[in-house]
């Protein structure tokens, strides 16, 4: 096909435009897919942001507590920790070195449930047989820390949500389904960050997680328009010839 423009003339051929109609229509997609992106992970800030700014959940209260409540809200409890029957999160990077997250009942009062609490982060050691000591050092009957999904990894291989035997236990997965039968109690199907100032705690340096931030999947979105802008150049730059005199 060709259309004639003063001394020029556009000249389409089948495959190059078809070709160029396709990536165009890629590219673009791959700019609004980012843009929407970018809209998603606003509104998860904001979500986060008023969930930090919540009052504190009660969760021994006789109230129902939500399957899903807000991440990072603050949260307390009144009970007791189930010290003999602890996990031990396996495989949990720190600074580039391996350890453990110490997950830890607490049984709440007023109701039939416990929650798992993350006292924070310790160590592997030498022996990967010897496994840390984790008893508590003191009777608490209150606990308070922030409300977060238990941490996930890429690729969930089969048994991994299975903890080991004996107390405590190694576990790869967080599940607390599979953790509650092990107990023989209902957990809440979520995790409590222990504040940074409650004793019986190990390392904690619990921060907000959005991957990646807004302006950044807006950066990754003006890139792909851009390369649609000079796809589309170089395609008008092979398809116009000049005219013979």
């Amino acid at each position: 096909m060709t259309h004639r423009l003063k001394q020029y003339q556009l000249h389409l051929q089948t495959l190059p435009t078809l070709a160029y109609i396709v990536l165009l229509a890629v590219l673009i997609q791959l700019g609004n897919w980012q843009l929407d992106r970018s809209d998603q992970k606003q509104q998860l800030i904001e979500r986060q942001t008023a969930a930090l700014n919540e009052s504190a959940l009660d969760l021994s209260t006789g109230a129902s507590v939500p399957s899903e409540p807000p991440r990072y809200r603050q949260a307390t409890a009144t009970g007791h920790y189930d010290g003999q029957h602890q996990f031990l999160l396996d495989n949990q990077i720190n600074n580039g070195k391996p350890g453990y997250l110490v997950l830890t009942p607490f049984i709440l009062s007023n109701r039939t449930q416990a929650v798992l609490v993350n006292r924070g982060w310790l160590p592997l050691g030498q022996n990967r047989s010897l496994l840390p000591d984790v008893s508590l050092a003191t009777p608490i009957s209150t606990i308070r820390g922030r409300i977060n999904h238990f941490p996930s990894i890429g690729l969930l291989l089969p048994g991994a949500e299975q903890p080991s035997d004996g107390w405590p236990a190694r576990v790869q997965v967080a599940n607390s389904q599979v953790l509650s039968k092990k107990l023989g109690y209902l957990l809440l199907p979520f995790q409590v960050e222990l504040a940074e100032d409650l004793p019986n705690g190990y390392q904690r340096d619990w921060r907000t997680s959005t991957l990646m931030l807004p302006e950044q999947h807006k950066a990754y979105a003006y890139q792909w328009f851009a390369l649609a802008g000079v796809l589309t150049l170089l395609f008008i730059r092979y398809s116009i010839k000049k005219r013979d005199a």
